[in-house]
């Protein structure tokens, strides 16, 4: 599915990606990234988007002969939740996530898409919807357009999950967070303090110089 998307942008789609500049290990690889070079091994430069790929069975069919396939039933009838619906599954995507961003100063400029072929549950409709606006991770992606045709959620208000249901829309995505200079920030200072960071940096000549000045400032 992304061998024509990173043809188009230029790029590789790795599986495994190992980068200890991220605290992705061997043990603990992306399970796919958009990277400059078709390497297992990479730098974090080289690295443009992760993704961490949390899919599983959604429905079942049946097999009778000669060649007769019959739908036995969606993820509604089955005893235990698929992908995104696990709520393991999305914590563990949380925490790996987490774990990259505080790895280092090479994380910050790295989006990171959470992937599922399942919508999620009601319970994590705002705490994607967070992550996403804190910068943690910019996405939980559904990559199933029909996943059932019980009610689910498509799309959470602020984007934090949504169900890709094109290719062209899949494609537009990446290339926003790939083409756009993203930079991640937190922390937790005083208002005195975050003033007078604003401050310092409002005297930059433009709004680039403004914003390099003032993660400079926020990470010092």
């Amino acid at each position: 599915m992304f061998q024509p998307i990173t043809e188009k942008l230029k790029l590789y789609a790795v599986n495994g990606v190992v980068c200890e500049e991220l605290g992705l290990s061997r043990q603990s690889s992306a399970d796919l990234a958009l990277c400059t070079t078709n390497e297992v091994n990479q730098k974090a430069e080289n690295i443009k988007l992760l993704f961490e790929v949390k899919m599983s069975v959604v429905s079942n069919y049946e097999f009778t002969k000669p060649n007769k396939i019959q739908f036995v039933g969606d993820y509604t009838k089955h005893k235990g939740n698929p992908s995104l619906l696990r709520s393991d599954s999305m914590l563990k995507a949380i925490g790996k996530s987490i774990n990259i961003r505080v790895s280092g100063i090479e994380s910050v400029k790295i989006p990171i898409i959470v992937l599922g072929n399942s919508p999620i549950t009601s319970s994590y409709v705002k705490k994607v919807d967070f992550l996403k606006q804190s910068g943690v991770i910019q996405g939980f992606w559904s990559l199933n357009p029909n996943p059932t045709n019980a009610e689910q959620i498509e799309k959470s208000p602020k984007l934090g999950f949504q169900t890709i249901k094109e290719e062209k829309l899949l494609l537009e995505q990446c290339k926003y967070l790939i083409e756009n200079d993203l930079n991640y920030f937190s922390t937790m200072i005083s208002k005195p303090k975050l003033g007078s960071i604003i401050k310092i940096a409002s005297q930059e000549k433009n709004d680039i110089a403004r914003a390099e000045k003032f993660l400079t400032l926020i990470r010092s």
